[in-house]
């Protein structure tokens, strides 16, 4: 788990001993010869008695299992009652594990300790078996720590991490073949059962302030999100803490989630009345149909708006971001009601919400924040936090996100590595999403959809250049590392087998076909119904267009629901029955499976003001498949998409590209901007009156001076400084 076992990682969490704790972390931060993890903060240790937080813990493959107790002044009193309970606790859950045992032997020493860095007299009270340290004697006492017997190293620090079902699957599998798809995906989720180091680290570390984790989808964000709130939770269960969202059925995820990881963290539920689960919007009724925005206007005696009313007053498209915005200009001090909040898919919230959620915290402002940066595949992430958060009276940003430095909780996190799509799956995706074997449009001479800004972002992602130069008009070739797309990820299938395009004639075969594989993906390959999710890229057209396929296979005895109809909002799997989900894809936001049908995929080629949105939304499809992946559809754009993803394939799974220049992405970012329904009219309006007005000059029945001397000027002018 660890590459370099001399070097030590320190994992900095909540703790109420902030003195003494960063005195233990500055002395292993100016003592290099030390290896493993120092956590502060952690574990917490579930007893019959409740939760018992560990002070902090250094796990070594040189000194095994160091407990430290922390003194923050000079009372040093009941060290050995303390020490004996510390040791205790940690031995019953280590020996609860076999992989640390050898018959009836622990294989890993454990060294209780405790550190009052600003007691001076700590050889008076240092007995044998109860040592007292300040920095003046810690780094002796560590010398006569050893552990000979290292092979456990990995097996321990995974205990200690304690994440190991929270990725595995809802159920059991009933495996009887070993090469089925439904052993290939028990393998897969068992191998991806713990969290990494860096999910690790961004779970447990917490900042006083504001904190950001971005990465990919499958990176693990939402995991992370829902473990660090129980994590806070645990370590403060007076705090009122928020976890919020954008897709609604997280809910349920967000909930087992938490609540798997409190009860293994400390034997209890969690206190429901603290630890509130929210929706971002919500409206008048209480329970579920409570929300942050709903409870800051309610909170702060400002005007609410539904769905329906921001529309009315703010426009299409703007209907939350008019709403928060409002509500913020409404209120000069509003009322603080959280310790914390969690933020995840904070790329499809307006700014105006994230502020929302700040000024509903408490002094200290804990607030974090988890988005994707390529989920909406848009040419810009996120503002930065000082134009989301805003500046000062004297022109400082309210939020800053210092650098990075070693032994200090990390503000800026970001999860390079994907857990959930292959590395094939995840690029076809990335190049059918940017348009990069696209053919190229004239108007703007490249092929391209959308592009990033910042050339930084494809190695925060995962990517690094095989060939070429990453720069303005330049060739260049991007590959994902080994590293940031493990293997084991693809390796269990042929690449034939991972993704695959279907075209089809009429849309009766296209689901005759999904009828017959999901029938074969029941009997023959030992997947269970909720292995199996089927998307229609087009959110309007998602209830006619999965009903003749449900139809087929409720004829076949094969159950089937449609997310937020047959369910309610906050379901996306059924798991009382055994049904087979059917979504469109805002709902599949955030949720995954082992195989995906995407039908209608050629409503993803383009479309005129919304290529970029149509784009995303195949991206987006794609990426909930943690192993297999279908696209289907019709006709001539299908085709087109097809013959786009044959050049991935031509490419050996590569981005091979010329990167536009910036006049390039000014005029890309125009012309496949998303559009409103009403800018579309306009420009298709103008379009044709424009097309009449050409010909009508050139045939003569209109003639240049008929247009007036004011209006050709001006038309001059425009023409003359954009061909310019």
């Amino acid at each position: 788990m660890t590459k370099n076992p001399s070097k030590l990682t320190i994992v900095q969490g909540t703790t109420n001993k902030p003195v003494s704790a960063r005195r233990l972390v500055d002395f292993f931060a100016h003592h290099t010869k030390y290896d493993g993890f120092l956590f502060i903060g952690y574990p917490i240790i579930g007893t019959a008695e409740g939760p018992y937080p560990i002070d902090a813990l250094l796990v070594s493959k040189s000194k095994g299992l160091v407990v430290f107790n922390l003194v923050e002044g000079r009372d040093v009193e009941g060290v050995q009652e303390i020490q004996d309970d510390s040791y205790n606790k940690i031995e019953s859950k280590l020996r609860s594990h076999k992989a640390l045992m050898k018959g009836r032997n622990l294989q890993v020493p454990i060294h209780p300790v405790t550190f009052a860095p600003v007691f001076d007299n700590v050889s008076t009270f240092s007995k044998e078996n109860y040592p007292v340290c300040n920095e003046k004697n810690l780094e002796q006492w560590l010398d006569g720590c050893q552990w000979n017997n290292p092979n456990y190293f990995e097996s321990l620090l995974a205990v200690i991490q304690a994440i190991s079902t929270i990725r595995k699957g809802r159920k059991k599998r009933d495996i009887q073949k070993s090469d089925s798809r439904g052993a290939k995906l028990k393998r897969l989720e068992d191998s991806i059962a713990n969290l990494d180091n860096l999910q690790g680290r961004a779970v447990i570390e917490t900042v006083d302030g504001v904190q950001r984790i971005r990465g990919l989808a499958g990176s693990g964000k939402t995991i992370v999100l829902a473990l660090k709130a129980a994590y806070l939770h645990a370590h403060h269960p007076d705090w009122k803490i928020a976890v919020t969202f954008h897709t609604r059925s997280l809910k349920g995820q967000f909930r087992q989630l938490i609540n798997t990881f409190t009860i293994e963290q400390t034997n209890e539920e969690p206190d429901w009345e603290n630890l509130h689960i929210i929706h971002a919007w919500g409206a008048p009724g209480g329970g579920d149909r409570n929300g942050l925005y709903y409870s800051f206007c309610q909170t702060n005696g400002i005007e609410y708006y539904d769905f329906g009313s921001a529309k009315r007053k703010f426009g299409q498209d703007n209907e939350f971001k008019g709403a928060c915005q409002t509500a913020l200009d409404a209120c000069a001090n509003p009322l603080s009601i959280y310790d914390a909040i969690l933020v995840d898919e904070a790329q499809d919230f307006p700014p105006a919400f994230l502020r929302i959620c700040f000024n509903m915290l408490k002094k200290k402002k804990r607030l974090v924040y988890a988005y994707d940066e390529l989920q909406n595949l848009s040419s810009q992430s996120l503002p930065s936090p000082e134009e989301i958060f805003g500046r000062h009276s004297d022109g400082s940003p309210i939020v800053r996100f210092a650098p990075n430095q070693p032994g200090r909780p990390q503000q800026d996190v970001i999860l390079k590595k994907c857990y959930r799509n292959s590395r094939p799956i995840l690029v076809a995706a990335h190049a059918l999403g940017f348009g990069i074997y696209r053919p190229p449009d004239k108007a703007i001479g490249t092929g391209l959809v959308q592009i990033f800004d910042h050339y930084q972002l494809w190695f925060e992602v995962g990517y690094k250049v095989a060939e070429g130069k990453l720069a303005d008009g330049h060739n260049v070739t991007l590959t994902r590392t080994d590293e940031n797309s493990p293997k084991f990820l693809e390796d269990h299938s042929s690449l034939e087998d991972l993704i695959q395009f279907h075209c089809f004639h009429t849309e009766e075969e296209q689901a005759q076909w999904v009828v017959k594989a999901i029938q074969e993906n029941l009997d023959t390959d030992e997947l269970r119904t909720d292995d199996i999710v089927v998307v229609n890229p087009n959110p309007l057209s998602t209830r006619s267009a999965v009903g003749p396929i449900r139809k087929m296979l409720f004829e076949r005895g094969i159950n089937t629901h449609l997310t937020g109809v047959d369910t309610p909002p906050d379901v996306f799997f059924e798991s009382d029955s055994q049904s087979i989900v059917f979504t469109g894809i805002y709902r599949a936001k955030g949720n995954e499976a082992g195989i995906v049908y995407i039908i209608n995929a050629q409503d993803c080629y383009s479309s005129f003001g919304n290529t970029a949105k149509v784009r995303n939304q195949l991206f987006t499809a794609i990426t909930r498949s943690k192993a297999w992946v279908r696209i289907l559809g019709l006709g001539n754009k299908m085709e087109l998409l097809q013959k786009e993803f044959d050049e991935v394939q031509n490419q050996n799974y590569c981005l091979r590209f010329l990167y536009p220049t910036s006049d390039q992405r000014k005029h890309l970012n125009i012309v496949n901007r998303d559009m409103t329904e009403d800018e579309r009219q306009r420009i298709y309006k103008n379009k044709s009156g424009l097309t009449q007005l050409l010909e009508d000059l050139e045939t003569g029945r209109v003639y240049p001076e008929d247009l007036g001397v004011d209006q050709i000027k001006r038309l001059k002018n425009l023409l003359g400084r954009e061909i310019g």
